[in-house]
């Protein structure tokens, strides 16, 4: 193929024909998948067996099942803990965990950077804002809105730095990095400034939620985000090779016939969107996407075919391991899973900012 001129095919077209800047998928791809899922699943009954009331491994997966005898002498009990209080939970961890893990790898691709994530760019520090100003605000909200809220605030801060970064019709992955953490320090300025007028019961309650958190989480926080990735994950996946071309530069993927600030621009609201939706659940809740990617593609490869939905699965595994974490490191109390993330992904962004020096 000549990639000096270029073709009149567009993404659609791109995206069903064998060309060269597309990987293949990595033989390792089912074989890591499997083996997320089945730890996932794992630390998923040891973490809702374990609490202030113990449930056995064998007694959760019944509960969950509905096998347990109704005649059992903790049968009520046992059906209030796993599915009221415990399930919704580890459940809510995990899939806020895929959509950060999903949302960081988009990000690292349109960008080229291996630093760049939600977190780290302000988009969850402008979904974080609405939320903030929501929950202090409108008391009363109801919970299915609040994603709504969070997009608009991630969406018009995105919408910013792809503005600002814009130079002659085409924004640099430089500037969108450097202009990204430049607004997210000025957000988190406004923020702190909000929480310092606010209601001292409402500003607890933002301040437990910003530290990133699944505690008291229901179903309506499952469906209210169930709802977003059954739309925004097949998306993100079905864009894979363009984020495969860009990752070859502007000019490359353009003389390969790739739409290259349209695609930039799509891939970007989808990243937004996911971000935004784990930030109206769940708080900010930083290094997940930043950290799953990197790790994944180590085991399967560069190829985002690939590499998107096994981030998916790890960045959820790393959520529910680090729930399990939090509740057990101080029990009877309990950690906010935000702060076991930063634990770990402190040191590792600092390794990586070592490696690309």
């Amino acid at each position: 193929m000549n990639v000096g001129r270029p073709l009149k095919s567009t993404w659609l077209t791109l995206r069903f024909r064998k060309l060269p800047f597309s990987y293949r998928i990595d033989r390792r791809v089912p074989l890591v998948a499997l083996l997320l899922m089945a730890f996932t699943l794992m630390v998923l009954i040891f973490s809702i067996s374990y609490g202030a009331y113990d449930i056995s491994p064998l007694e959760v997966i019944q509960t969950i099942s509905g096998t347990l005898p109704q005649d059992h002498p903790d049968y009520r009990n046992f059906n209030l803990v796993v599915h009221t209080f415990r399930l919704p939970r580890i459940i809510l961890a995990f899939l806020v965990g895929a959509a950060l893990a999903t949302s960081g790898a988009i990000m690292q691709g349109i960008t080229r950077n291996p630093l760049a994530d939600p977190y780290l760019l302000g988009v969850s520090g402008g979904a974080a804002l609405v939320a903030v100003a929501l929950i202090v605000w409108l008391k009363d909200l109801p919970i299915s809105l609040l994603p709504w809220g969070a997009f608009a605030g991630a969406l018009l801060t995105a919408g910013t730095i792809y503005i600002l970064a814009l130079k002659q019709g085409s924004s640099s992955p430089v500037r969108l990095i450097l202009i990204g953490v430049a607004l997210g320090s000025m957000i988190g300025a406004v923020l702190t400034v909000m929480l310092l007028f606010g209601d001292i019961n409402d500003v607890q309650q933002a301040y437990v939620w910003l530290t990133g958190s699944v505690y008291g989480t229901r179903w309506e926080h499952v469906q209210a985000l169930s709802g977003w990735l059954l739309v925004f994950l097949p998306i993100a996946f079905f864009m894979a090779r363009s984020l495969n071309a860009l990752n070859l530069g502007d000019e490359t993927a353009q003389g390969l016939g790739l739409r290259v600030e349209w695609q930039r621009g799509a891939l970007l609201i989808v990243s937004v969107a996911l971000a935004a939706a784990a930030v109206a659940v769940a708080g900010t809740i930083g290094f997940v996407g930043l950290i799953a990617p990197h790790v994944t593609r180590r085991l399967v490869g560069p190829s985002h075919e690939g590499l998107l939905p096994v981030s998916a699965l790890f960045g959820g595994a790393l959520l529910v391991l680090a729930d399990l974490i939090g509740r057990w490191v101080i029990a009877p109390g309990e950690l906010p899973i935000g702060i076991i993330t930063a634990i770990v992904g402190a040191p590792y962004f600092l390794y990586l900012l070592y490696r690309s020096r």
